[in-house]
């Protein structure tokens, strides 16, 4: 199990990120935008440097929502590699069958 403080910032930024999400967009836009006013495009740079930088999307860690493990965390289960193993050994994984030869 994962340290209860871990889990619960790495919530905060996710709640971050989908607070900001649309004001970062709109600035990225307006710097990607090759055909605005160079001072403008700087501005919109400044703005988005000065938002919280917990906000960006890159900063928030896939955890296991059955653990809170980072590591070996599927995508599609949402879960660790480790939590599967047990969830499937006890049968509450429909059509997984734990493999022995």
């Amino acid at each position: 199990m994962a340290k209860t403080s871990s889990v619960e910032k790495n919530q905060k930024r996710a709640k971050l990120v989908k607070r900001y999400a649309n004001k970062r967009a709109d600035l990225k836009a307006i710097i990607m935008d090759q055909d605005r006013p160079m001072d403008e495009r700087f501005r919109a740079q400044l703005e988005l440097a000065a938002l919280p930088r917990n906000s960006s999307k890159t900063r928030v860690r896939n955890r296991c929502e059955v653990t809170g493990r980072p590591r070996a965390y599927y995508r599609k289960l949402k879960m660790s590699r480790i939590a599967m193993r047990e969830l499937g050994n006890n049968g509450l994984i429909p059509g997984l069958v734990k493999s022995s030869w």
